[in-house]
């Protein structure tokens, strides 16, 4: 099956994308997958831990254990951050699942912006990475702007 071209800048389908996970991918998607798989274990068990921390109780005792409103807001930083590691662990597991759907399609290792390759040392070192080195740079410089103009 060859790959499909269209106009110049047009992202290519799904059939044409999986056509460059081929064999001039350096990748071993098994040891891919396998790292992926590992570091879900490892996000699901840091997750089920944090949330252990926050359960009620916990919030309970900090908040009983302080005497004025200053160290009040302090239990309520540490609760607040304890959320946002639990939140981050959240969003990295969709990631890392993402990066499993991928594979399962055959579209691994294509940018999910420009559908070009994505570079096997950035998948070597983020091996959920689903955009290229320049996508990536967009979406975070869009994703900056978003949250400054919110605020």
């Amino acid at each position: 099956m060859g790959t499909r071209h269209g106009p110049p800048g047009e992202r290519p389908g799904h059939e044409a994308a999986a056509d460059r996970t081929g064999d001039d991918s350096r990748l071993d998607l098994a040891k891919i997958k396998q790292r992926l798989l590992e570091r879900l274990d490892e996000l699901r068990a840091d997750i089920r831990r944090e949330l252990g921390k926050y359960d009620n109780e916990h919030y309970n005792m900090i908040a009983a254990a302080v005497a004025d409103p200053g160290e009040q807001s302090v239990a309520d930083l540490l609760v607040d951050v304890d959320l946002a590691e639990i939140s981050r662990d959240v969003a990295e597991v969709r990631d890392v699942e993402a990066a499993l759907m991928r594979l399962a399609r055959g579209v691994y290792g294509i940018c999910i912006d420009c559908g070009s390759r994505i570079q096997d040392e950035r998948l070597e070192y983020e091996p959920s990475a689903a955009r290229c080195v320049p996508c990536q740079r967009r979406f975070e410089s869009r994703d900056r702007e978003e949250k400054h103009r919110t605020l």
